[in-house]
């Protein structure tokens, strides 16, 4: 069982790890492009990695946030079949994650805050993505957003899946929904990998503490957002958070941010 605060009341409920697990990849799930339409104005959508093709996993652009330019970045999933395949169900391939760097590093340069959804099992780990370069690709975003001059918000929205998620995560605050999970591999791999039966999945999940209130109470994640009125809880949690972050220096938060991910 887990418990997942109230963000709002305070209430304390129980839910089973397989209910989060399932809630977390369910299909009919918010996506990122439900939240770009529903928390901010103005999203120009941008594409492409300016070095091969544009990768339909990640979306990103320029959008407004309390009439404050920002850039904002999400991993999008499908809800059928053929959004599924065009997004590679929700697995970025390396031109997504060079995507989102040049978006960052574009944001950089004019000043403006970084806010990403994250929703994906993983990154590709296709033949085709290894040839491309997909460890190097997340590599160079860990490096880069580690010394990013401007403030990043993270969201965890549904599954956070090892470096593939991590990618767009190393940021100064990091938020998980309350019925979404963060985990260094899918606990299917951690059951296989230790006992040699993936059917042992929510064993694996409960050892590997892998739901908000384990993440919070390890310091991994900032704060739960609750999952009743989310969107309000959103643009709550983004206006405090761009306000607190605003009072650093550029300095500032690229040390906080390179200090705290040392820490893990």
């Amino acid at each position: 069982m887990s418990e997942t605060i109230d963000s709002l009341t305070g209430e304390v409920s129980q839910k089973n790890i397989a209910d989060i697990i399932n809630e977390a990849r369910a299909a009919d799930r918010i996506s990122a492009r439900d939240i770009i339409d529903k928390v901010f104005t103005d999203f120009f959508e941008l594409h492409g990695d300016r070095q091969l093709t544009d990768d339909e996993a990640i979306v990103g652009g320029i959008a407004r946030f309390n009439n404050q330019a920002v850039t904002v970045i999400g991993i999008q999933k499908g809800r059928n079949l053929a959004e599924n395949l065009a997004t590679n169900f929700g697995q970025p391939s390396p031109n997504g994650y060079r995507k989102a760097l040049r978006l960052m590093k574009q944001a950089e340069k004019f000043g403006r805050p970084v806010i990403t959804f994250i929703n994906t099992a993983g990154a590709y780990p296709g033949i085709e993505a290894e040839e491309r370069g997909q460890g190097e690709a997340i590599a160079r975003n860990l490096l880069e957003m580690s010394d990013l001059k401007v403030p990043i918000i993270a969201f965890i929205t549904g599954e956070g899946g090892s470096g593939g998620a991590l990618a767009l995560a190393l940021a100064n605050k990091v938020y998980i929904l309350e019925n979404a999970v963060y985990s260094v591999l899918s606990p299917e791999g951690f059951a296989t990998i230790l006992w040699k039966d993936g059917s042992r999945r929510d064993e694996a999940a409960e050892l590997m503490k892998i739901t908000a209130p384990h993440l919070l109470e390890m310091g991994l994640v900032d704060a739960i957002i609750s999952e009743e009125n989310l969107i309000e809880n959103l643009k709550r949690q983004l206006t405090e958070s761009l306000g607190d972050l605003s009072l650093l220096t550029e300095t500032e938060l690229a040390e906080k941010r390179y200090e705290r991910f040392r820490k893990y």
